[in-house]
């Protein structure tokens, strides 16, 4: 991405998208019952609340009534279903992993099957987006916390932590080119949540092959285990990395986040929150939900000059419904450079 003079002047910034992620699937609720909701009806009341706070794209998990993330589909659409009659304009993002909660004691976390992921693709209602991973990766989502993120939380004990300590993503080129192909199919939008330059790499080499025909929406997620850090140097890399068609969102975990969403909102990209992300206050003093951490960023927002986006323009920010007809359409929307050409210099023409 180019900053050119005045980059950091709101009125030559878009308008802010906030995602939330209010679901928490790592979380159980006896973590922080105020705000992690189990019931059908309070989960869809959870993405209402959400939107009538600021935010226009739901990270969307679903959970069972004994407290368990759920891995059935007929949930997800129970629950997609639930909120599209509540509020039919909010941008509804699956999580691509689904429930990555582990089965049973002191087993992995685990993500579903490659076929079973597939099957998110026949989500009905189907969602706005799909998120997904490129590039198999460990996933340790615990490893940068500090104990006091972790004290009196279930994620903080055994065999639970370990679980997310030895959590990995499998995403190889096979499963993720075919899953891009599906959702697109079905008019569900590509959301790449990406670990690091290497992934992102990656993305532009399937587009260049004509396997990836679809904007560059993307989340830049630095959580350390295997995922970028969440510093100046790794964001600024990442950012230069990115044409000037994308869509960055950021996004990292507990007391980075907050800091982490207000470097966003000064530089013109996007912001995700939710407890799924933090469940605390940057004094740890308390724990705070997913709707006051909205709050707190268009509280922010406003201060910095920047307008939160509603839901009609943050589907035209995010481009829903747009996808590309080849190669060469998706290099130019999304500001890559055309593919090289073959070069004639050294042959001999013949008459």
């Amino acid at each position: 991405m180019n900053f050119l003079d005045g980059s950091l002047y709101p009125e030559f910034q878009e308008k802010l998208v906030i995602t939330v992620a209010p679901y928490g699937p790592e979380w159980m609720p006896s973590d922080f019952p105020e705000d992690i909701p189990v019931t059908m009806a309070d989960q869809i009341q959870k993405a209402v609340d959400c939107y009538n706070a600021g935010a226009t794209v739901l990270h969307l998990h679903a959970r069972e009534l004994d407290g368990n993330g759920s891995k059935r589909l007929s949930k997800f659409n129970e629950l997609i279903a639930g909120i599209r009659a509540r509020v039919p304009d909010l941008i509804i993002q699956v999580g691509g992993s689904i429930s990555f909660a582990p089965e049973g004691e002191g087993e992995a976390a685990k993500w579903l099957s490659d076929d079973t992921r597939h099957m998110l693709a026949e989500l009905d209602p189907t969602p706005d987006q799909v998120t997904i991973a490129i590039n198999t990766n460990q996933m340790n989502v615990v490893e940068q916390m500090l104990p006091h993120d972790l004290a009196g939380t279930s994620l903080g004990e055994e065999p639970l932590n370990t679980a997310y300590r030895e959590m990995t993503i499998p995403a190889g080129p096979g499963w993720v080119e075919e899953h891009i192909r599906r959702l697109s199919e079905k008019g569900i939008q590509t959301h790449f949540q990406l670990a690091n330059i290497t992934q992102l790499e990656t993305v532009e080499r399937m587009m260049r092959r004509n396997a990836c025909n679809v904007p560059l929406i993307l989340t830049w997620v630095a959580i350390g285990g295997g995922f970028d850090a969440p510093n100046i140097y790794n964001l600024a890399n990442f950012v230069r990395a990115c044409p000037d068609g994308s869509v960055l969102t950021l996004e990292s975990s507990m007391l980075n986040v907050l800091p982490l969403n207000m470097m966003a909102i000064a530089m013109g990209l996007h912001v995700r929150c939710g407890i799924e992300d933090n469940i605390w206050t940057q004094r740890h003093e308390r724990k705070m939900g997913s709707v006051a951490q909205i709050e707190q960023l268009v509280r922010i927002s406003r201060e910095f000059g920047r307008e939160i986006a509603n839901a009609k323009e943050a589907r035209e920010i995010y481009k829903i419904g747009t996808f590309y007809k080849n190669a060469d359409e998706t290099l130019a929307a999304n500001g890559f450079a055309p593919n090289r050409k073959l070069s004639l210099v050294g042959s001999r023409s013949r008459s």
